[in-house]
């Protein structure tokens, strides 16, 4: 299992490299932020024709106009607010806009990624961008995690990560902005408690939806410990206050696949393993579930 794990996360970090191969250039509804270069230029007018950075505030400074906010709008917003200023001066000027680089965007990722922090990425930048720049994803169990994403201060947005990189579905490849927050769902860890004939007795810490055999592999079962697995107790909390302890049998879920046999476990969940007397059926069988619990980790 540690293998197809390490499998399956690079088959992930390399379906988010595809699909952040091919960066668009900015679509004709980008909005202009600081940090773009623009590319203005006046029919007729050599000297009003120059290159300007919007600066951090969202304005650029133009000769005759002075300082025009551009920041949030449109290139054909831009142009009709520079045509606009210059009507004062030119009897219809013909004003040209282009972005001709695109500034940074800065990018909170967060959660389950391998290299969580804030990142600097083009303004084109879209999720799998901001995955990537993270390092991929990181612990996966299963179909890939959800992400939540936060543009501009609005609601936050849920995007299955597993209907973008293994399905395909590009049109949840949402575009990026300045502030974006990138939080990707990673499994709920839980605490339980292990007590009994293992090799480390004590607090365990599984993930949500994570079985009772998985519990007893982190707390170690070699065969010295000598452990009755065909009887082991797991005493829960309900919600009514009241305890339930229930026997499971995890020889019959290694035998047969029976999942009955091997619950999944809560939170504050107390599992104790009895032991058993040595005899070469209770030493195979131990030897057998180790094996299986070495491969489930």
């Amino acid at each position: 299992m540690a293998t197809l794990a390490l499998l399956a996360l690079s088959l992930t970090n390399a379906a988010v490299a595809a699909a952040t191969e091919t960066q668009p250039a900015p679509a004709p509804n980008y909005r202009v932020h600081p940090g773009d270069q623009l590319a203005i230029s006046v029919l007729g007018e050599q000297a009003l024709t120059q290159t300007v950075t919007v600066a951090p505030d969202g304005t650029v400074a133009y000769p005759l106009v002075g300082k025009v906010g551009v920041g949030g709008k449109t290139v054909a917003e831009v142009t009709a607010t520079l045509q606009s200023g210059l009507h004062t001066y030119l009897r219809d000027p013909a004003v040209t806009v282009a972005v001709v680089a695109v500034g940074a965007d800065n990018v909170l990722v967060l959660g389950d990624v391998k290299t969580p922090g804030k990142y600097s990425l083009p303004g084109t930048s879209r999720l799998t961008d901001a995955i990537a720049a993270a390092g991929g994803l990181g612990e996966t169990n299963g179909t890939y995690p959800t992400a939540r994403v936060s543009l501009d201060g609005g609601a936050p947005v849920d995007v299955s990560l597993d209907k973008l990189l293994v399905s395909g579905d590009v049109s949840l490849n949402m575009l990026l902005s300045s502030d974006a927050v990138v939080y990707v769902k990673g499994p709920l860890p839980l605490v339980v408690q292990v007590l009994g004939a293992v090799d480390h007795p004590g607090d365990v810490q599984v993930n949500d939806g994570d079985r009772l055999s998985m519990a007893l592999a982190k707390a170690g079962n070699s065969t010295n410990s000598y452990a009755d697995l065909s009887n082991v107790h797991v005493t829960r909390v309900l919600p009514n206050g009241s305890t339930s302890t229930i026997s499971y049998d995890l020889y019959r879920e290694l035998r047969h696949g029976d999942l009955t046999a091997d619950p999944v476990l809560h939170k504050g969940d107390v599992v104790y393993v009895p032991q058993a007397k040595k005899t070469d059926r209770t030493s195979a069988l131990q030897t057998l579930f180790l094996l299986f619990s070495r491969i489930a980790l």
